[in-house]
């Protein structure tokens, strides 16, 4: 079963939150880091996107990066901007803003979750981890000492642990602002941390939704500190890593559509010819699919729905029948001409928060041939992926609104 357990958080000093809680390192390159975090001494960016601190012809992994990024944590405690709680804790964090139309609201629990945990699949994942970004991460673990931004698990909805937050969100916030991107961020401290531990303690697993390279690098970090520790007994704090656990009913994913630069030697009518040979293809209004087992493609200065036959869809493989793959093996790659979609240069992807509009103007602009708009993957469909021991296909799912790093760190000891 899932353990958790509170931990005694570094914290931005009241007051300072709104100059300190950044996005995450993997939302933003290093230009865009820089001139975020150029105005303010105190960002988080600073830690976890230290290279922005140097010059452009330093390697983002050379040695100078890690050392960066220990003196800026170094910094912030020194200095008081962060401040280290007194007792260990659990936190509610809540997220609100406005995405596409409508109004989003979760609540997560923070909280450390065990690297054995992880490594035994009780943390279950459905993302491959890149090596050189896996080795990143945990090197800057090890340089601060500590996990700067949280992994985003979901879980399978617990009543109990529903009634506790419910009853702690209704205290007074130690933190309530809005982010410069609209998204308000709101923690409150749990009044009774052991009660969360049991709550929690009756999930046989929970599910890495975002955040692979994190908890890799997380379960690395501590591997690491372990060989190293002779009275090593599975206790230590660098046995736990950061999370935000959050009720999977009250997630948002959105789709990560994909953009083709060119139509592989075929003309847009010959292309339609081919798609219309294996699905029913028609001209469409809303650039939205209506459903799963369906795209909508903007191609010419159009959209069209394209809908697969449903009997060709075997949905008892969870891999199978996901329409990032039927769009691969039915289009992308027999069509295009797309082969390994992590390294061929020719299809790209884009967020779902971006919109459809952006979709357009990519083709329109002459910066891609053809785009697809997806149906976001669902939250069972990552699940019974996950279940199965099972990996998704790259740029699968797209979860909004981003955790801010900087507003909760857990140390190592």
């Amino acid at each position: 079963m899932l353990r958790i357990k509170p931990f005694a958080a570094l914290r931005p000093k009241p007051g300072l939150e709104t100059q300190i809680a950044s996005v995450p390192y993997d939302v933003v390159d290093r230009d865009e880091a820089r001139e975020l975090s150029r105005d303010n001494p105190l960002s988080f960016l600073h830690v976890v996107r230290p290279d922005a601190d140097l010059p452009d012809d330093v390697d983002a992994y050379d040695d100078r990066v890690y050392a960066q990024a220990q003196k800026a944590i170094n910094k912030l405690t020194g200095d008081g901007s962060l401040i280290r709680e007194e007792r260990e804790s659990i936190y509610l964090y809540r997220q609100e803003m406005e995405l596409l139309g409508r109004k989003v609201s979760q609540t997560g629990v923070v909280c450390c979750c065990h690297v054995e945990d992880y490594n035994r699949d009780i943390i279950k994942k459905h993302e491959k981890t890149r090596q050189d970004k896996e080795d990143d991460r945990t090197r800057h673990v090890l340089s601060i000492n500590a996990n700067a931004g949280p992994v985003f698990l979901m879980h399978k909805d617990i009543a109990d642990a529903a009634a506790l937050v419910a009853k702690d969100t209704k205290g007074a916030a130690l933190y309530d602002f809005t982010a410069p991107d609209g998204v308000r961020h709101t923690i409150w401290k749990a009044s009774e941390p052991g009660a969360y531990v049991k709550a929690f303690g009756q999930l046989p697993a929970a599910y890495v939704a975002d955040g692979h390279h994190r908890s890799a690098s997380a379960a690395r970090a501590g591997a690491e500190r372990k060989s190293k520790n002779p009275g090593h007994t599975g206790n230590e704090e660098y046995n736990w890593f950061l999370t935000v656990l959050f009720p999977a009913s009250a997630l948002t994913i959105l789709p990560y559509n994909r953009i083709v630069k060119d139509l592989n030697g075929l003309s847009p009518a010959q292309l339609l010819d081919k798609i219309g040979a294996i699905a029913h293809v028609t001209p469409e209004v809303d650039p939205t699919p209506r459903s799963t087992g369906s795209f909508c493609m903007y191609l010419d200065g159009k959209w069209w729905n394209i809908e697969l036959p449903e009997r060709s869809i075997d949905k008892s493989d969870p891999i199978a029948s996901l329409d990032y793959v039927l769009l691969y093996d039915r289009i992308l790659a027999p069509m295009l001409g797309i082969g390994d979609i992590r390294k061929d240069k020719r299809i790209d992807f884009v967020g779902g928060i971006r919109g459809t509009a952006a979709l357009k103007k990519l083709v329109d602009t002459g910066k891609a041939s053809v785009a697809f708009s997806m149906h976001p993957t669902t939250v069972e469909q990552i699940i019974r992926v996950s279940d199965a021991g099972q990996i998704m296909p790259p740029k699968s799912t797209w979860f909004e609104p981003k955790l801010r790093s900087g507003l909760l760190v857990h140390t190592l000891d």
